[in-house]
């Protein structure tokens, strides 16, 4: 009754994690994945990364499959693999060394007695508050991300990061540093 890669005419859980007709079924497709993520990627290095991924996170969820077309489950692990990749490098643009060389290095002009009540502010916060506060400012992610991480609700998130910008507005006004408002 088995078919093939695609998985269709397959009894759903026909293919049992210790039987080795998953991985088989895998292995068949690799051919067309390959290809697939090269297009996606628009490189053989970059489209080997997320062929390599797709299969390894297609492996570690093998019980997610409902035995119904392989193909199509491991296409679309891969293209939210891509999108997922897509959306981090627009968050966090990379430039290349070569690119890199000729951009003016920034010229530190600061206090380190700032720096030194910057960090006391920051060491002040709740582990919970400055936890949320750096991964949404310094590390640039989003609130559902910061949520999913931290296995919270994203109003927690949320609001935690409102009393950590808060409270270090209220130290560093009081020490009468730096101003932390958003240009407008």
């Amino acid at each position: 009754m088995p078919q093939g890669p695609d998985g269709n005419n397959r009894k759903p859980g026909s293919s049992s994690p210790g039987s080795g007709l998953f991985e088989d079924d895998v292995l068949a497709l690799l051919p067309q994945l390959r290809r697939y993520s090269r297009s996606l990627a628009r490189s053989e290095a970059e489209g080997d990364d997320l062929l390599q991924d797709c299969v390894e996170k297609a492996l570690a969820n093998r019980r997610h499959w409902r035995g119904v077309n392989l193909k199509a489950w491991t296409y679309a692990i891969m293209t939210n693999l891509y999108r997922n990749r897509y959306r981090q490098r627009a968050r966090h643009p990379a430039v290349s060394i070569d690119e890199a060389a000729e951009l003016p290095a920034a010229e530190v002009h600061g206090d380190p007695l700032e720096r030194d009540r910057l960090v006391a502010a920051l060491d002040s916060l709740p582990e919970e508050n400055r936890a949320v506060l750096m991964l949404v400012i310094v590390e640039g992610y989003g609130y559902q991300e910061v949520a999913d991480m931290l296995d919270l609700p994203i109003g927690t998130v949320m609001s935690r990061l409102s009393r950590a910008r808060q409270r270090l507005r209220d130290q560093l006004n009081d020490s009468n540093i730096i101003s932390l408002r958003r240009p407008r």
